[in-house]
């Protein structure tokens, strides 16, 4: 079993069978939770799995696998009064889930996009990863982090931008409208730092940290295609003051 399908495993026996005892199966003794929904090691784990409600259920849209980094990306129904987008992010250690970070968001009904906050390629492609990972990584340093829109086109396709960001609309028109508007609102995208990329085929997953207008933790996944930057979704989440273990957000 590889890392990818020991994840699905893993989650569908906690999360679509809300099974605790999966715990004893999946999760290592030294499972170390960076969540803001949960405390660290895994019987805090067992007890939020023993506390799903009736009705809980989790909605996959896809799965990204980079060595011992496996990202979900879906919809958890029943965690609150509405269902919530989220990257779950684990790290797989002999054979076990060993470290967890997540982002959750509420999901947005009507976007700009007109598209859902998770639809779109289910599966990554065959592409290279590495060259896609080099792709998005130089964008996040001189895009994100250096704030140089100038040479946007030079990453991110001037015929073909899907979005999913509930805000913004389709294209680089659509995402500068969305910008200018967050500007005005206070709500500047500021990159600080790129915590975590994960990568696979023609998908790629960054996990950073910075500002929009208070201290957020910002969650990019991005789809290349023929060298550019062609789809992206997003989880944009508070940096909470305080959690329930030592551990950070990331």
């Amino acid at each position: 079993m590889n890392n990818k399908e020991l994840v699905l495993k893993a989650t569908g026996e906690l999360f679509g069978d809300r099974d605790p005892s999966a715990v004893d199966r999946w999760v290592s003794p030294d499972y170390r939770q960076h969540s803001s929904l949960v405390a660290d090691g895994p019987e805090a784990l067992r007890g939020l799995v023993s506390a799903l409600p009736d009705g809980f259920r989790y909605d996959l849209a896809r799965v990204v696998a980079d060595g011992d980094l496996v990202a979900l990306h879906g919809v958890y129904h029943g965690f609150g009064p509405q269902p919530l987008v989220a990257f779950d992010l684990f790290r797989v250690e002999d054979g076990k889930l060993a470290e967890h970070w997540d982002a959750l968001t509420p999901v947005v009904e009507e976007t700009a996009s007109g598209r859902s906050q998770t639809d779109g390629p289910a599966r990554p492609t065959g592409a290279d990863t590495e060259r896609s990972r080099a792709l998005v990584e130089e964008f996040a340093q001189r895009i994100l982090q250096d704030a140089d829109y100038s040479a946007l086109t030079d990453y991110i396709s001037t015929e073909t931008y899907l979005q999913h960001n509930p805000e913004a609309a389709d294209g680089l028109d659509g995402f500068g409208a969305a910008a200018a508007k967050w500007s005005e609102q206070g709500r500047n995208l500021v990159y600080k730092t790129v915590h975590r990329v994960v990568a696979e085929g023609d998908l790629v997953l960054l996990q950073s940290e910075g500002e929009f207008g208070v201290p957020v933790a910002y969650w990019d996944l991005f789809r290349v295609q023929d060298g550019k930057i062609v789809e992206h979704w997003d989880v944009i989440t508070p940096v909470p003051a305080e959690l329930s273990h030592s551990n950070g957000l990331f």
